[in-house]
């Protein structure tokens, strides 16, 4: 790994890691379902940026089973916080109608 790239990763853990912390503080102070589901985007992106962190150190491998050539864990660390977002902009949008 490359100095601008380990750089990289540094600003990636503490931006994302006060993103994910101040969302945990909000999950404990808010109830509504839609602001819990944007918090759990928010940590779910945060736990796949340190999971591929762990994976470009090689501290763990990728698990074998793949879809369409991607590893799976890969996929859902990907596609998961995306569901998540818009879960909480449905749920916003049915509340304002």
């Amino acid at each position: 790994m490359t100095q601008p790239e380990m750089i990289l990763y540094v600003l990636k853990l503490v931006f994302g890691g006060t993103t994910a912390f101040l969302a945990v503080v909000l999950w404990s102070k808010t109830k509504d379902a839609a602001w819990m589901a944007i918090v759990a985007g928010t940590v779910t992106t945060y736990a796949g940026l340190v999971y591929n962190m762990l994976i470009d150190l090689y501290v763990i491998l990728p698990c074998d089973a793949a879809l369409f050539g991607i590893s799976f864990t890969t996929l859902i660390f990907t596609v998961i916080p995306y569901i998540f977002f818009i879960t909480a902009f449905i749920l916003m949008l049915r509340r304002k109608l």
